[in-house]
């Protein structure tokens, strides 16, 4: 078992921005420099790296720029935001094994100065075939053709998304790292939204950010002697569901919802000990609205289709039955692929996050959803 055998110890990110104006290997350098310095370690103590496959910058030319010496574990995780926390489940594999002793995670993107993921793309794999010449070639396309069959199925409406977005932006507002600081909205700012694939509208829709977000992984015994109080890694998981497509598993017996998000929860709740109602915090991976909501009864915290109950009258908000996001998430603070949802959960153990939810709780991270994806859940030391 690999439950509480390491820790995250350090954490660093540049600001984020629309246009950040460096390479994205620069971007990367400054957070790892950044986690480092957190830590209180210096880039000769690194023995492993870890990133997403769709990161530009290799783990050799992160190392050269750092000063980094030899690396004994260098691996990536594959399908886009669903690495998330698998790349910090791959480091405590590692540092478990006793492969390396120091792992960090690391991604950085130029995500709207660069390519912007939200434009029409046709992937060269097969699977193309089955949606693109339908016209479903962005993620707002795809995403939505699963919220219509969630409204179907549930009697929720558009509100109740809007509802999710509202909160984001209330938590971001407070926020100063956060790129929508200071700018709340209201659920009729959301209905004024334009449509992007109906029933989206654009404040469905995470944000495009510039930057770059990493973190530090060891074993939870050599944590507890680096001067920032370590998040123990409870559990740590991966899934994929049966008839897994990326983004358009549509040929399911049940298309409103997200099995993947379900095998990582099993995992979590069995390596941890730790159920639902344990959980202080939530940070869920928001790059669609729809998806928050699938994700809550994927993973327990209520029954399929009454999340809508659930985010009621701010049930997901600052003192809320179950805060989720209070950084702003993808959809208020920046799109890092759910790297800055890792950060935001090592400050709520920390108790150093800007809106600090109280109690000690563990907090749960997901990646991306809609495909193949990951899961982590963390605790402070007793």
């Amino acid at each position: 078992m690999i439950s509480r055998t390491a820790a995250i110890a350090g954490i660093g990110a540049t600001e984020f921005s629309k246009d950040s104006g460096r390479s994205e290997l620069r971007l990367a350098v400054e957070a790892i420099r950044a986690a480092l310095d957190d830590a209180g370690l210096r880039p000769a103590d690194v023995s492993g790296l870890v990133t997403f496959t769709m990161d530009n910058n290799s783990e050799i030319a992160v190392a050269r720029e750092l000063g980094i010496g030899e690396l004994t574990f260098l691996t990536r995780i594959g399908y886009g935001g669903g690495a998330a926390c698998a790349i910090v489940q791959q480091a405590v594999l590692a540092v478990t094994a006793g492969l390396a002793d120091v792992v960090v995670c690391y991604r950085a993107l130029n995500e709207r100065s660069g390519r912007r993921f939200g434009q029409a793309y046709a992937s060269p794999d097969t699977d193309a075939g089955w949606h693109v010449p339908a016209g479903l070639a962005t993620p707002a396309a795809q995403v939505a053709m699963v919220a219509r069959r969630y409204l179907h199925d549930h009697g929720a409406s558009t509100d109740d998304f809007g509802r999710v977005t509202v909160a984001a932006r209330r938590h971001a507002a407070t926020n100063p790292h956060a790129w929508f600081h200071g700018r709340p909205i209201t659920l009729d700012d959301h209905r004024a939204s334009r449509w992007i694939a109906e029933p989206l509208r654009l404040l469905d829709c995470c944000q495009e950010s510039d930057g770059a977000v990493a973190v530090v992984v060891t074993g939870v015994e050599r944590a507890r002697d680096l001067p920032r109080p370590p998040a123990v890694i409870a559990a740590a998981a991966q899934g994929s569901g049966p008839g897994q497509f990326v983004m358009t598993s549509y040929y399911r017996p049940t298309v409103a919802g997200l099995p993947e998000i379900a095998v990582t929860g099993r995992q979590i709740w069995e390596q941890s000990g730790y159920r639902p109602a344990d959980v202080r915090t939530a940070m869920l991976y928001d790059h669609f609205t729809p998806y928050v909501l699938m994700q809550l009864e994927e993973l327990g915290f209520c029954a399929p289709g009454e999340a809508r109950h659930l985010i009621a009258d701010g049930g997901i908000e600052q003192g809320g039955r179950l805060p989720v996001n209070p950084h702003g998430g993808q959809l208020g603070e920046a799109y890092i692929h759910g790297m800055n949802g890792i950060t935001e959960a090592v400050r709520q153990i920390r108790g150093t996050a800007v809106n600090q939810v109280p109690g000690g709780g563990p907090v749960l991270v997901t990646a991306g959803t809609g495909v193949p994806t990951s899961a982590l859940l963390l605790e402070a030391t007793p």
